[in-house]
């Protein structure tokens, strides 16, 4: 029993968080085995827009890839099936000890992710590199999206700024 729990026996009673690692790319696995099992479990996601095939998809991604988060009680739940579970690796434990994470900690992932824009592949005033079509080599100012496949661009030419319009599969971001 740790220290707090000695303390405190009413945080015995209460589920917890812990940190379980899952197996390399196979966190969103873990999540509906262990939730099949009737655990609650949190994986924080964020919506992240990329680049697939020359058109922008909108793609979920772990905040903090091959970990989740799961609730127990420390002397009700079962914990030995974690370890069989697909997808699960182990559950995060420092000297032979699992340790649980702060209700604050999770409520403030919660609350961030909640207020979280969507996080675009391009934000207007970024520069970009054009690596194809007649203007290919050139370093150009990202303005704004033209539908699903284009982009308007600023590039200068002849010494003044001209909008363009080309596919978006024609430029990347210049580093």
């Amino acid at each position: 029993m740790q220290r707090s729990e000695q303390e405190n026996p009413e945080s015995a009673a209460r589920p917890l968080w812990y940190l379980v690692q899952s197996k390399p790319r196979q966190e969103d696995r873990a999540e509906f085995n262990l939730a099949q099992q009737g655990y609650c479990v949190y994986r924080p996601c964020l919506m992240v827009e990329h680049i697939r095939r020359g058109r922008r998809v909108q793609v979920e991604e772990s905040l903090f890839p091959n970990y989740l988060f799961i609730q127990l009680q420390r002397w009700v739940d079962n914990w030995y099936p974690l370890r069989s579970t697909r997808g699960v690796s182990r559950l995060v434990a420092f000297g032979g000890e699992a340790l649980p994470v702060e209700d604050q900690l999770i409520d403030e992932i919660r609350c961030r992710l909640a207020a979280q824009p969507l996080n675009t592949v391009m934000q207007p005033g970024q520069k970009v590199e054009i690596i194809q079509g007649p203007f290919r080599g050139l370093d150009a100012i990202f303005q704004t999206h033209r539908g699903e496949q284009r982009v308007q661009l600023l590039l200068e030419m002849l010494h003044r700024p001209v909008s363009v319009t080309i596919p978006i599969a024609d430029i990347r971001r210049s580093a």
